[in-house]
């Protein structure tokens, strides 16, 4: 899988929309904030991160026999003040639920993926610090 291109489209639906697609038609709608309920394109990196590290850490957590019952991956991002506005700073905090979780498993999953798995942190923490937190909650996730 290494090397091969990823396609996606973008097409404009009029105004500031967008839907973006990819191969396997997977959609996601995009524009600006204040148009409806589109996600910015800059929010959608958020979003990639949020995923892509959230991925890792269920995966990571599983093969442990960690007993996870939910997780929530919260970022958020500033930006810098000139174009092209890049982010310059992101918190990232993972909610994680389950009775007896180990800390250290929590710990260790969340460097495993933003130092070794996560390509969407590795290409973000090039131009942005990326700060990590976690809360653990013995309940089940509602």
């Amino acid at each position: 899988m290494a090397g091969l291109w990823k396609e996606t489209e973008a097409e404009w639906l009029g105004d500031g929309n967008f839907v973006g697609r990819n191969a396997t038609n997977g959609t996601v709608q995009m524009g600006k904030p204040t148009e409806g309920s589109n996600v910015s394109p800059m929010e959608l990196i958020l979003i990639g991160l949020a995923g892509c590290t959230g991925m890792d850490v269920v995966d990571i957590l599983q093969k442990k026999r960690e007993p996870l019952t939910g997780l929530k991956v919260k970022v958020r991002g500033k930006r810098a003040d000139d174009y092209p506005m890049v982010y310059k700073e992101i918190e990232v905090t993972y909610m994680i639920w389950g009775k007896g979780i180990n800390p250290r498993s929590v710990e260790r999953a969340i460097e495993l993926s933003e130092k070794k798995y996560c390509s969407v942190s590795a290409m973000l923490c090039s131009v942005a610090e990326i700060r990590s937190t976690y809360e653990l909650y013995e309940s089940v996730k509602d």
